[in-house]
């Protein structure tokens, strides 16, 4: 069966997730960090799609992005993709694949999962035992959004800013928001709809969105064409 197409749709948010091919380390020190983060900048401009938040793990990394157009956020990815390639086969002295395969993708509902994502993308070093706090974490853009340093190319999602009238109150509650963490729920949606490339929402955003794209949103019922019936939205 062919596979389906990433779901993209322009003025969206989505959730990327890039791996290492076999869960091999895609970063060996804080220059292959920065060379990744320098490509970002580069292709996000170029290609209008505005990042809200990232990390960078040893094997993989996650993005929450915005593209403006439909086809933004694929030619942002493959020129990432193909340049850090270039770079890190040259610098580490290897050859080969360093992917595995396609970059995972999710078009999450802006005011059920922006900033539970963003807390997510935050915590994911906290989770794999890396660091006590998302502060103590210094690849991710956790540190932008409660003010201990400025990543000007980022750019701060309108929901973020509805978190307080001034950066200070703005900070504070995001930091807070961090702390408590999100729900065993939320993370496993969040996980399994970028893993799935089925879009991440409540039932009435999902059947919405499928009238914008002939591409399947969520998934049909067992034995159920598509098309017949509502698709299943994320229960609540």
């Amino acid at each position: 069966m062919a596979r389906l197409p990433r779901l993209t749709l322009a003025g969206y948010p989505h959730h990327i997730i890039l791996r290492g091919n076999n869960r091999q380390a895609i970063f060996m020190d804080s220059a292959d960090h920065q060379r990744m983060l320098a490509l970002l900048q580069t292709h996000a401009k170029e290609q209008g799609v505005q990042l809200h938040a990232y990390v960078l793990m040893s094997n993989h990394l996650h993005l929450l992005l915005t593209p403006q157009e439909n086809n933004s956020l694929p030619k942002m990815m493959q020129a990432v993709g193909r340049a850090y390639v270039l770079y890190f086969n040259k610098r580490h002295t290897r050859s080969g694949t360093l992917w595995e395969g396609r970059y995972r993708s999710a078009l999450i509902q802006t005011e059920r999962y922006l900033l539970a994502c963003m807390a997510y993308i935050d915590l994911n070093p906290v989770r794999a035992g890396m660091v006590a706090q998302a502060a103590d974490y210094p690849w991710s853009s956790h540190s932008h959004y409660i003010g201990r340093q400025s990543e000007a190319w980022l750019t701060p999602h309108p929901l973020y800013w509805s978190l307080g009238n001034t950066p200070f109150a703005r900070e504070a509650a995001y930091a807070g928001m961090v702390q408590a963490g999100i729900d065993q729920k939320q993370q496993q949606a969040l996980t399994s709809s970028a893993l799935s490339g089925w879009a991440l929402g409540e039932e009435k955003f999902v059947q919405g969105l499928q009238k914008h794209t002939p591409r399947r949103v969520n998934p049909a019922k067992a034995g159920r064409p598509f098309g017949k019936k509502p698709v299943q939205s994320v229960p609540d």
